[in-house]
């Protein structure tokens, strides 16, 4: 099912605070910077070869990581594992009686589509989501 690792996702409250410390400490120098504001979510990318890391603040309650800063503090918040079809992996793993947040797959950053699979479904806590490159 899964291909390769796509991307970490950490929760940051401040995204350029975050990207200096990486900066700093881990010589990532190259950030890509995206807005989201129908997400309430500002994210830097850098990539580190053919996977990247994603930080994320939320820019406002909304946000569906607010409350996962809020409660848990800043750190990792999922790990994205690539998938050839999306639709087809949802539909396993349903069969499968593996608990999904999405039934169906939502546009993502970078012409992606994604969904999330419930962290209490039996991955040790850890949000999963999956990610379609777009051809």
């Amino acid at each position: 099912m899964f291909t390769t690792v796509d991307h970490i996702g950490f929760v940051v409250a401040d995204v350029d605070a975050a990207i200096a410390f990486y900066r700093q400490a881990f010589g990532l120098t190259e950030w890509e910077r995206i807005t989201l504001p129908e997400r309430h979510a500002d994210i830097g990318v850098a990539w580190i070869g053919p996977t990247f890391i994603e930080l994320i603040a939320p820019t406002s309650e909304e946000a569906a990581f607010a409350r996962f800063l809020r409660e848990k503090g800043p750190g990792m918040h999922h790990i994205a594992y690539r998938v050839d079809d999306i639709a087809a992996a949802l539909a396993e793993l349903e069969a499968r009686g593996v608990p999904l947040i999405d039934r169906q797959p939502r546009p993502g950053i970078h012409h992606t589509l994604v969904a999330f699979i419930h962290p209490k479904a039996g991955a040790q806590g850890v949000l999963v989501e999956l990610v379609q490159h777009q051809r």
